[in-house]
């Protein structure tokens, strides 16, 4: 079997992405298009081109494809990128997962069918193939497909191999064993609107031996582990032209510092450096940063 340097499980789908000039509009108005593109996107898909543009082998697994997705995908991904779709399956009875996002000057608005997906009687996605993960240096995890979702974190344990996850909660079998978790300000917001900040790391760190690290888009990242201080680093500034996709960016920028055995506030410099480079082109599947762009932000 194929040794690659990253094994990534999650949600890879099809986003019809519209940039506008200006701001999102207010209902029953009128916003107008500047650019649109039919490109690869979802946690997973983002974070594996991100990856593959920092050099480093990718495979990829998770939801089903279908008739509508597997052709951009294998467009964009496989030939464009070189990232391996070997374990993917392509079901003839579905269409894919798709979504259109519309962009505005400091927004994203997301549009799909997420919940008729997740509601369906069918369950169309993989469960995760062991030998794939044996054969991968670090695995990068999206919390989306519950029973597989820890699977993949269970065989990780069992192998021994480190895995970067987001956006789970403290008490979740994926933090537990993780390397790395990713939360941002959105899961934050969402599941615990009311709750101290700093009392809700402190769950995390306390029911992992990874690194924990909080983003909240411009404002200061916080990142530690179990019985030590928070630490705290500012998100670098640049000309953003869209934050689509720079939580998944985030998060491929930690699976390279874990790769590359970077230290918990290098880790963490990587990953910010390499979500900030992605807002500051659009789209990014088309141009993603490479090592060199991220290390120039990283030094300025």
């Amino acid at each position: 079997m194929t040794k690659y340097d990253v094994y990534l499980y999650g949600m890879t789908l099809v986003s019809t992405m519209n940039l506008l000039i200006g701001e999102y509009p207010e209902a029953d108005t009128y916003g107008e298009i500047k650019e649109s593109y039919i490109l690869p996107g979802g946690e997973t898909g983002s974070c594996a081109i991100a990856l593959a543009a920092l050099g480093c082998s990718v495979k990829i697994d998770g939801n089903f494809q279908g008739n509508k997705t597997i052709e951009v995908l294998n467009k964009y991904l496989v030939e464009k990128f070189g990232i391996d779709m070997s374990s993917v399956y392509v079901d003839p009875t579905f269409d894919g997962v798709q979504d259109m996002i519309l962009i505005g000057t400091n927004t994203r608005t997301c549009f799909g069918r997420f919940g008729a997906y997740y509601d369906d009687v069918i369950k169309r996605w993989n469960a995760p193939v062991k030998e794939d993960i044996a054969n991968a240096k670090v695995v990068g995890l999206d919390p989306f497909f519950m029973e597989q979702t820890d699977l993949v974190a269970q065989y990780c344990h069992e192998l021994g191999k480190k895995y970067v996850t987001i956006d789970c909660k403290p008490d979740s079998f994926i933090n537990k064993y993780c390397e790395v978790n990713v939360v941002s300000n959105e899961f934050i917001r969402n599941n615990y609107p009311n709750m101290d900040v700093e009392e809700l790391f402190k769950m995390y760190t306390e029911n992992t031996n990874g690194l924990v690290i909080f983003t909240f888009g411009s404002r200061e990242i916080m990142f530690g582990r179990k019985n030590q201080p928070i630490n705290r680093l500012k998100p670098y500034k640049v000309k953003v032209q869209s934050t689509l996709g720079a939580g998944d960016t985030f998060k491929a920028g930690a699976i390279y510092g874990v790769l590359k055995e970077m230290s918990d506030e290098d880790i963490v410099k990587f990953a910010a450096a390499t979500a900030a480079t992605v807002c500051s082109r659009f789209p990014f599947a088309l141009n993603p940063p490479s090592v060199e762009m991220i290390n120039d932000l990283i030094n300025s």
